[in-house]
């Protein structure tokens, strides 16, 4: 049974920095692409960066050169850090892993974001 524990979410200033954290268990990830979803209130959920198991990245537009995504295989655990938050940032955060034939997602049970002052 695939679980995912997200951690690291919680209220911040603009312009101000949180790490995000997913830790997997229950089965192999080296087929998996691993990365962060967000929806924000009365928007659909929207990808925010993904990492393969090489290291391979992709970011949304909206994060580039503020936020960056990495990886340890050898404990299952992606990480999201973000760097100069905006008040659109606020969302909540979703982890996922995605097997890179047969796409099968899973999907952890989200943290919330808030930029505020």
């Amino acid at each position: 049974q695939v679980q995912l524990v997200e951690s690291g979410g919680g209220l911040v200033q603009p312009g101000g920095s949180l790490r995000l954290s997913c830790a997997a268990s229950g089965r192999s990830f080296s087929m998996f692409t691993m990365g962060w979803y967000r929806q924000a209130p009365g928007k659909q959920r929207e990808l925010v960066a993904t990492i393969t198991s090489g290291g391979n990245t992709n970011y949304a537009d909206s994060v580039k050169g503020r936020f960056t995504i990495s990886r340890d295989n050898t404990k299952n655990t992606v990480y999201l850090q973000m760097n100069s938050l905006k008040p659109e940032d606020t969302a909540v955060y979703y982890c996922n892993v995605r097997h890179v034939v047969i796409r099968t997602d899973y999907w952890g049970q989200g943290t919330q974001v808030t930029v505020s002052s």
